[in-house]
């Protein structure tokens, strides 16, 4: 069955806007929990715009769910993702001048440095996925280095306006997804996804992991984050 992780970063935004204690990530990953999350996604940047060490720290030793830390493959995170031990790191890639994560990570490109990450995180026992492109290049290499899951970007499809780019963008991850099964790994999705625009994504024969964070923050700021997280659950598994 379809799981879903809930990203809250930008609960930590809110936060960081004033370099306060609330509202805590803490607190919203409890709720995120009772609403259905089947894991909680964080994004430790390397700038710490949002998330911050210690929200990982303590995340790590509260979170009922599985703990899903996206992180880029730099020294210092890898440093603190192998001290915490989440059960599962998403890696993907990072600019500083980026407002969100735009693209897919290129791990044929980055070869060797993916590679050396990977070979960290699973000496620590840690689940490794990738956030790729649907690109089947890519996903062979994601195979050969070893990743036990690829996450699909789905920020194309989510920008997609007429009927025909979101078809086009719909049979790209449709065919990404294939070879990813056949590759032996899980499948994951997510980025730019909506209550409006989830289902044709969460219907892709096979997926295991929708990972889902401003829509669902966004609406949890008019209804309460345990609604808004089950309102989701329920669309994805309907």
């Amino acid at each position: 069955m379809i799981e879903l992780g809930v990203n809250i970063d930008h609960v930590a935004t809110i936060r960081q806007a004033r370099k306060t204690n609330e509202p805590d990530p803490i607190w919203a990953a409890a709720l995120a929990e009772l609403g259905g999350a089947d894991a909680i996604t964080v994004h430790l940047r390397e700038d710490r715009r949002h998330i911050q060490d210690r929200d990982v720290r303590i995340l790590k030793e509260t979170c009922k769910a599985r703990l899903n830390l996206e992180m880029a493959c730099a020294s210092e995170i890898l440093d603190i993702a192998v001290n915490i031990v989440p059960d599962q790191a998403t890696l993907v890639p990072e600019k500083r001048e980026e407002i969100t994560t735009e693209g897919g990570l290129d791990i044929i490109g980055n070869r060797e440095s993916v590679q050396r990450t990977i070979e960290r995180l699973k000496e620590a026992g840690v689940h490794v996925s990738l956030f790729l492109d649907p690109d089947l290049e890519q996903i062979d290499m994601a195979e050969k280095l070893g990743a036990d899951a690829v996450e699909l970007h789905t920020g194309q499809y989510a920008l997609a306006r007429t009927d025909d780019a979101i078809w086009r963008e719909l049979e790209a991850l449709k065919k990404a997804s294939a070879k990813i099964h056949s590759c032996g790994m899980r499948l994951h999705a997510g980025h730019g996804l909506t209550y409006h625009n989830v289902l044709p994504i969460a219907q892709i024969e096979g997926m295991d992991e929708l990972n889902i964070g401003h829509s669902i923050i966004s609406r949890a700021v008019m209804v309460g984050m345990q609604q808004a997280v089950r309102e989701m659950k329920d669309l994805i598994r309907s």
